[in-house]
């Protein structure tokens, strides 16, 4: 870190910041996971930290503050949870309390919760969000516009937008008329991955550990995985290789049967939910990690975290959201439901050596791009920009 790096965060002020989401923090999915990485390094930074949320059972961490009552339901393809209308006067006294400099908001948020954030927030207080969705399919593309003319009010009291990858700043901008966001990323911490540092890759006497992570939902493409897996296995029934699933969902049966129907019983072993420890353990142990999701992925932090923890290749489905983060090696992103081509990527992957090194080093550059140390500071940059105008008013 140089010098002038190491002053000039000497002297930035110790913030209090409040990051807002309608949803509870039970889960590790997306937003849940990008909240907490980014507070956990704000935290480390020496800012005060607190979490507003939906209803929540959790107790591991600081700064956690329930104060929504919360409805279970499918959006987007999605299991999540929205709020009840949740008391004025109580986020009011909690906001008016704590006096936050900076109050960081998930979008599309609830009228019942987020909306009420933001609006009660001090006139100090810098509103912020980040715009975290792509629909999957009619309702959710139209519910979500829907949505965002419901808040057109609500949004004059933000200062700032973010979106995690121009396919969210686009949709955000047809849904909600958010016409001056800035791009920033979604982060991992690099640090917390700790990848194998030596692979030897031999198409030879190998097998090959093939890891998938994911809800066993439609859209996120388990079953065209498995297909071509079928394919690849009746052309060339020399490759040795391994499938490990590890996520639940409705689909798990039918991928079951699927699996067993052809020909692939002692290829694919279902490990049902992981843990985030065994999710880093499996995917640091991954020759090829594969994410074969073809539509409303909004970003892929499973992506980075993938490429974090060192595994071989990371391949994910071609849709606007992974071919942000795998721009740099697009060679990994496959249309899932081309049977015929996934198939001749994963054999690819598989035999020739070299093609396997180059995605892998260009991966392992590129996911740095991705780490809460620089995305972090990104975002502080924006947050203190957006005070010094007010400030300055």
């Amino acid at each position: 870190m140089s010098k002038v790096t190491k002053s000039k965060q000497a002297s930035r002020r110790i913030l209090k910041i409040a990051y807002v989401i309608d949803d509870g923090m039970n889960s590790e999915d997306g937003v849940q996971a990008y909240v907490k990485t980014l507070g956990a390094w704000m935290s480390s930074r020496g800012h005060s930290v607190h979490y507003l949320c939906g209803e929540t059972s959790r107790t591991d961490i600081p700064g956690l503050y329930p104060l929504a009552k919360n409805l279970k339901v499918t959006f987007n393809g999605n299991r999540l949870s929205m709020p009840w209308p949740t008391s004025t006067a109580k986020i009011k006294q909690h906001v008016q309390m704590n006096d936050y400099d900076v109050v960081h908001v998930q979008i599309p948020h609830s009228p019942f919760f987020g909306a009420k954030v933001a609006r009660l927030s001090s006139e100090k207080s810098v509103v912020m969000s980040t715009f975290h969705i792509l629909p999957y399919g009619v309702v959710a593309r139209y519910g979500s516009k829907l949505l965002g003319i419901w808040l057109c009010r609500n949004l004059r009291y933000f200062d700032k937008h973010i979106a995690n990858s121009p396919a969210t700043m686009m949709f955000s901008r047809w849904a909600f008329g958010l016409k001056d966001s800035v791009l920033v990323p979604n982060m991992v911490n690099l640090a917390l991955f700790s990848p194998k540092q030596d692979r030897h890759i031999s198409p030879a006497n190998k097998t090959f550990e093939i890891v998938f992570v994911g809800r066993l939902v439609e859209r996120k493409g388990c079953r065209y995985l498995l297909q071509a897996a079928r394919r690849l296995h009746g052309q060339q029934p020399d490759l040795d290789f391994k499938i490990h699933i590890c996520g639940k969902g409705p689909l798990e049966g039918e991928l079951q049967r699927l699996a067993n129907e052809n020909g692939l019983k002692d290829v694919v072993e279902f490990h049902g939910f992981i843990s985030n420890e065994e999710k880093v353990r499996r995917l640091q142990a991954a020759d090829i990690a594969v994410f074969p999701s073809y539509s409303g992925e909004s970003f892929g932090i499973v992506l980075i975290e993938a490429m974090a923890a060192g595994a071989g290749v990371v391949i994910g489905g071609n849709n606007p959201g992974y071919s942000y983060v795998l721009q740099e090696t697009p060679e990994t992103l496959v249309d899932v439901q081309d049977e015929e081509r996934f198939a001749e990527l994963l054999g690819r992957v598989m035999t020739d050596v070299d093609f396997y090194k180059k995605i892998h080093e260009k991966q392992q550059q590129s996911v740095r791009q991705f780490d809460v140390e620089v995305v972090g500071n990104q975002i502080l940059e924006l947050y203190e920009s957006c005070m010094h105008r007010r400030n300055r008013k």
